[in-house]
């Protein structure tokens, strides 16, 4: 899929790589979405991939006086627990939760996210209702451009070939400024917006509103504004009728397609649907109800990544160094591929399943320095210098861990291809939450999928290794 991966240890080395390799060389962060598209044959132009999530302090969340600023390698779930965006600007942290499962979340940044650029991400639509402003850095030069003028199209951005995202930033939301995030999806979670909707607005201190900001995503080519609605709700104090009303201008600015997961005239009902419930959201002051303890799937750890002090270059000559379930590989071939095929083909331990091999099932789960990841996403060379557990390293080697004796004893296993990815899950999940209540569960299990046992055994293999672990 390339031909050589850079774990880069500076912004500026990464920017002399671009500007010496041009279109043959792109940066990877979470890679979530890149990998899959270069797997799927995309890119085919992309020679070298430039890792980035080892430079130290590039996942930031920090507020510099009136203003938020989110690093390159900040996470969906840093969002979900950063104490600046909970309290300045909830609606980016609402569509960051919503976001795929706890497994894409770990990885997945906020910046890869808005440089993929497909109307259906979701973190976009509120980052653009925030007047966000992103910083572009090339070798020699350094520019700021708005979110909303950084897309020319479904996947066309205003980014040269020598330039880098530094960072993402936008003003904090005042106290009379209220926000809501709504997103449909056909299923419950790890799904993608067959539209979406964020909602802000300013309110005067007699409670009408000043400005109102609506976007719209998965509805138009690019994040649009609905704005015959917007200019209808200014000089106005919400209740049903004014709700009812503003909803159904909302339409009149989209100009939806059909696709895979909604024809055209769904997506044109969807629209005045999910405006009306972001502005109830508001009207009755739900818009700022949040789970305090989110299921991260981190365990008991909030740091993962070793910084690198250098750059360093892979390729077909060189060995990825790491250490699988306390042993030390090297490894000389898998360099241009992924994480569970240099586990199962390199380390011969295959466990570790691949399913769907695009980050659907959640059958490849396995830990990166304590961090459960999507193997089948994850570029075998970020596995160099770090330390991986696989489910062949999760017991003690003489008894089985109590959450694989917990599936035997509840008969939560038939084929059994899933259960590796389900085990290792459920260990990270009582790390972090020794007494987790089934909501709790299944958002822990979100990004597993199961094809034969109907979820009631995982889940209550789960609740018995609980009880098990905590001695109950």
């Amino acid at each position: 899929m390339w031909d050589t991966y850079y774990t880069a240890g500076n912004i500026e080395d990464v920017l002399e790589i671009l500007d010496r390799e041009g279109p043959d060389a792109r940066i990877i962060a979470g890679g979530t979405d890149l990998v899959l598209e270069l797997k799927n044959g995309a890119h085919s132009q992309i020679k070298s991939l430039i890792d980035i999530n080892r430079i130290e302090g590039l996942d930031f969340i920090q507020e510099r006086d009136s203003q938020i600023y989110i690093g390159p390698t900040a996470t969906h779930n840093q969002c979900l627990v950063s104490e600046p965006l909970l309290k300045y600007a909830l609606p980016l942290v609402k569509a960051s939760q919503s976001i795929g499962a706890p497994q894409i979340r770990n990885v997945g940044t906020v910046l890869g996210n808005l440089i993929t650029a497909s109307p259906a991400n979701d973190t976009i639509s509120p980052l653009i209702a925030l007047d966000a402003a992103l910083t572009l850095r090339s070798k020699d030069n350094e520019r700021v451009v708005k979110l909303s003028d950084f897309y020319k199209g479904v996947r066309k951005i205003d980014l040269s070939q020598d330039e880098m995202v530094v960072d993402v930033h936008f003003k904090k939301m005042q106290p009379n400024q209220k926000g809501s995030f709504i997103k449909y999806i056909l299923r419950q979670a790890h799904a993608i917006s067959v539209a979406n909707a964020t909602a802000i607005l300013t309110f005067d201190d007699k409670g009408f509103i000043k400005e109102a900001v609506i976007t719209l995503g998965a509805v138009a080519p690019t994040i649009v504004r609905a704005k015959t609605a917007e200019n209808f709700l200014i000089g106005k104090s919400l209740n049903t009728q004014v709700i009812a009303q503003a909803a159904e201008l909302a339409e009149q600015d989209g100009s939806p397609i059909s696709d895979v997961r909604a024809s055209q005239e769904y997506r044109l009902h969807l629209i005045p649907v999910l405006v009306e419930k972001a502005l109830t959201e508001i009207c009755n002051g739900d818009w700022a109800k949040y789970d305090p303890e989110p299921v991260l799937l981190w365990g008991k750890q909030t740091h993962f990544f070793k910084p690198t002090l250098r750059t360093f270059k892979h390729d077909a000559q060189a060995a990825i160094k790491t250490l699988i379930n306390g042993k030390e590989y090297s490894l000389a071939t898998g360099q241009n591929s992924t994480l569970s095929k240099l586990i199962r083909e390199e380390a011969g331990l295959t466990g570790t399943k691949i399913g769907c091999g695009e980050g659907e099932c959640g059958a490849c789960t396995l830990y990166m320095n304590g961090l459960p990841v999507l193997s089948c996403l994850i570029p075998a060379p970020r596995a160099h210098q770090c330390e991986i557990t696989t489910i062949e390293g999760i017991s003690d080697g003489e008894d089985l861990h109590p959450v694989q004796q917990a599936f035997i004893d509840e008969g939560a296993v038939q084929c059994g291809y899933c259960t590796p990815g389900f085990v290792m899950s459920a260990v990270k999940l009582l790390e972090e939450k020794p007494h987790p209540d089934q909501h709790e569960i299944k958002q822990g299990l979100a990004g597993n999928i199961c094809r034969c046992t109907g979820y009631y055994s995982i889940i209550a293999a789960v609740e018995k290794a609980a009880h098990e672990i905590s001695g109950d």
